[in-house]
């Protein structure tokens, strides 16, 4: 989610990253203001000053937002839970959590805190507002520091829903997890219940667009779909790392793989061991030593009528870093290298001898046995 995401500062220790979603939605923000809302508020004040005023409340919102990461950020680094950073993006903002916390009640405070701190904000800048306007300020300090208010008291709130993975939601597994002391098991529960939530985004958003036309319910829609995929992405990730804790690349490949020796045409490759065995990756070994591999869709770019006279070694993959593993490295940093690269296939070498082979598919399989059995 966070490839287009640059970083413009570091407080604390907390990287800020702003993600291009998040100019978006923030020059929304600043022509809304200035041509709708501040315009009815301040119906004599001048085109620049409306601008202006719309820019302070933009820059005041993004300031409030990332108070409110930064309350979740500080609690976890007090509570064991690394951060790496916080990221503002197209719905808000997200504190980037390293690890899930130890318990249900550390969990519960860190979720907690954002909404605390929003409430913090809301009533700093209703304060500010009312003294603004007994002290005779300018209007348009007082419509902005209102406006700020009202948004933050309606984000606090708003985040206290309990729809994973928002605040509410958070408190809401934090409570499951504590009842059973099962993390999984209250993730699956808490999963169930955003999932009414989302679709009921989703519902009110189409019921919107129906009465209101498109604009008025594309909002509602986006959110309940990102409540549906955030919290289903998270479900998935914590199944994996369940599923995968304590298993190496050895308990998970593919022993005793079909081979080719560099030798071998393209034409008796294809036909006698991609077509004859049903498998399209395969390891290149020659007198027991592993030498890298040949996969189908190396072929693509070699016209059929050469197969014959091209050899494997023609076309071999060798061995590297990058497309090989030992059987002894944990299942979850297979995982996080297949994320990280998007490779999908590994070799599996030791001493320079072929152990096997590992996909994506493999760790895949796995995982669904997994839930089918840990249901």
């Amino acid at each position: 989610m966070w490839g287009n995401a640059m970083t413009i500062a570091r407080i604390w220790g907390f990287e800020i990253k702003i993600d291009a979603s998040w100019i978006l939605i923030a020059s929304l923000i600043v022509w809304s203001l200035a041509t709708v809302h501040f315009p009815s508020e301040l119906p004599d004040a001048s085109r620049v000053t409306l601008v202006a005023a719309a820019l302070v409340a933009m820059l005041g919102l993004f300031a409030g937002l990332i108070l409110h990461e930064l309350a979740h950020s500080v609690i976890a680094r007090r509570l064991g839970v690394r951060v790496s950073g916080i990221t503002l993006f197209l719905f808000g903002g997200v504190a980037e959590l390293q690890n899930e916390p130890a318990s249900g009640a550390r969990e519960f405070w860190i979720a907690l805190a954002g909404p605390v701190a929003s409430l913090g904000v809301a009533l700093g800048c209703w304060a500010a507002a009312v003294v603004t306007g007994l002290a005779g300020g300018p209007d348009s300090a007082r419509v902005v520091l209102s406006w700020l208010a009202g948004l933050n008291l309606i984000l606090a709130l708003f985040n206290m829903l309990p729809a994973f993975p928002m605040d509410g939601g958070r408190v809401l597994r934090a409570w499951l997890w504590d009842r059973s002391g099962d993390l999984l098991a209250a993730t699956r529960r808490a999963v169930a219940v955003s999932n009414l939530f989302a679709y009921g985004f989703m519902g009110l958003g189409v019921y919107a667009a129906l009465v209101g036309g498109l604009a008025s319910g594309l909002w509602p829609i986006l959110i309940g779909l990102f409540v549906l995929t955030t919290a289903r992405a998270t479900l998935a990730r914590l199944e994996a790392d369940k599923a995968l804790d304590g298993r190496r690349v050895g308990d998970l490949m593919t022993r005793d793989p079909w081979t080719a020796h560099p030798g071998m045409t393209l034409s008796h490759l294809v036909n006698r061991v991609f077509l004859d065995h049903g498998v399209s990756f395969v390891p290149v070994v020659e007198d027991g030593v592993l030498l890298g591999y040949v996969e189908a869709r190396m072929l693509r770019n070699i016209d059929r009528e050469h197969w014959a006279t091209t050899t494997v070694n023609d076309v071999i993959e060798s061995t590297s870093a990058d497309n090989t593993v030992a059987p002894g490295l944990a299942a979850t940093d297979l995982m996080a290298l297949i994320i990280k690269t998007g490779r999908r296939k590994f070799l599996v070498a030791e001493a320079g001898q072929l152990a096997g082979v590992i996909s994506m598919s493999d760790l895949l399989s796995y995982l669904a046995v997994f839930r089918d059995t840990a249901a």
